[in-house]
């Protein structure tokens, strides 16, 4: 992270076992699952029918009448969040430290029911489609009204790699701090894609669970009766600010964002690479960045999708990257409660790191009943766990074989 140190001031977060960090976090210490029968369209006929569908959310609580027309669902999520994050950092910018403010929010599908909607008008003879359709669709718009709402004037950009698309952007919004073309940014990721054609999709790729008769115990990462993961949606979005801006204003800081690493498989299209190479190397570049040893790291928020290829890659990974280390680290899977959140899993799994760094409080891997013997890790099963987090990595693997891996620290003024 070059010499520039990185606080993390703000949270936010919706996620299916909560519409709001406090909430969210109750959940997923507490084990409670957010899965359940999709109810945002009739799924009868798909092989999955199950998913974590955000339930209770009063997106015109806070957005205006006009400002919902032309939103896309995925942008609502990540307007909220950004806007819940932001609030909570407590920031009060001058007009010149907004021109040094800007906000890095992806997506790895974007305004897919806008797109859906729009198509099925068309095709059954609509002839005029509305002005916002496309600002309502494309994927850097969540940073865009974003950036106009707050009014942030410094980088203004967008980030997708799939599942690693929240991840991807806290690293890249880091060094932007890092070497000065911010001073504040705000980052994570947003995903609104439970419908028709994603989840007919995913189910065609083999990735899908089809456990549709207990919906909350699908998602069972590590465990040997796994069978694909469950579709999720939602926002996680963090502040991020040069440490030194941070305590001058005297803010509270969660922890440190301490390293950033990206690799790639560079072997299948959807499946990981042989033995979890690529995912190791990118854990190792995020230790190697953030001058962390693996001695150093105490817990581990995995990927942890619960796909049979998936999970194991990951233990091997861990393995390969610590060596002797790897049977004393601990290792969560926040997929259990939430199911994949696609581009919004990595940032609203960096929340969850954050916290567990702050409060010493490792979430668990629910319905990690029969653990897979080639699964042999300590995946803190069914009960959170009070423990030391010093150092903490949060890990995030995409399509197209994109890794990325945060690197969190405890922060102790």
């Amino acid at each position: 992270m070059n010499n520039r140190r990185i606080a993390i001031t703000g949270l936010g977060c919706i996620a299916p076992n909560g519409n709001s960090v406090g909430e969210f976090w109750d959940a997923l210490t507490s084990g409670i699952s957010g899965l359940g029968h999709i109810s945002r369209f009739d799924a009868e006929n798909l092989p999955s029918r199950i998913a974590g569908e955000v339930l209770g959310f009063t997106p015109e609580a806070r957005l205006s009448a006009k400002d919902l027309r032309r939103m896309d669902r995925v942008i609502q999520f990540g307007m909220i969040s950004g806007m819940e994050a932001f609030e909570d950092s407590g920031l009060d910018l001058s007009d010149e430290e907004r021109e040094l403010s800007g906000v890095l929010i992806g997506a790895g599908i974007g305004g897919i029911e806008t797109i859906e909607d729009t198509t099925r008008a068309m095709a059954a003879g609509q002839k005029k489609v509305s002005p916002f359709y496309i600002p309502s669709s494309i994927i850097n718009m969540v940073s865009g009204d974003l950036s106009i709402e707050l009014g942030l004037k410094g980088p203004n950009l967008a980030i997708t790699t799939a599942c690693s698309t929240g991840t991807h952007c806290i690293g890249i919004a880091a060094r932007l701090i890092a070497f000065g073309d911010a001073t504040v940014m705000i980052a994570g990721g947003a995903e609104a894609s439970i419908t028709p054609s994603t989840v007919a999709g995913f189910t065609a790729a083999r990735a899908l669970s089809k456990q549709n008769e207990d919906p909350q115990r699908a998602s069972r990462p590590f465990d040997k009766d796994r069978d694909g993961f469950v579709l999720g949606e939602g926002a996680g979005v963090i502040v991020l600010e040069e440490l030194g801006f941070a305590k001058a204003r005297g803010a509270r800081i969660y922890a440190e964002l301490c390293g950033f690493g990206m690799s790639a498989d560079a072997s299948h299209m959807t499946q990981p690479g042989p033995g979890g190479e690529g995912a190791a190397r990118c854990m190792g570049n995020a230790m190697r960045d953030g001058g962390i040893s693996p001695e150093d790291v105490d817990y581990i928020n995995a990927h942890g999708t619960s796909t049979p290829l998936g999970d194991l890659a990951e233990t091997l990974a861990v393995k390969k990257c610590f060596g002797h280390r790897a049977m004393k680290l601990a290792m969560s899977s926040n997929k259990s409660m939430i199911g994949h959140l696609l581009g919004a899993s990595g940032g609203v799994e960096a929340v969850a790191t954050t916290l567990s760094v702050c409060r010493q409080v490792i979430p668990p891997t629910i319905n990690l009943d029969h653990p897979d013997p080639e699964c042999d890790l300590d995946y803190v099963p069914q009960t959170a766990r009070e423990s030391k987090v010093e150092v903490a990595l949060s890990n995030s693997f995409g399509f197209g074989g994109t890794n990325g891996t945060l690197g969190f620290r405890r922060f102790v003024a």
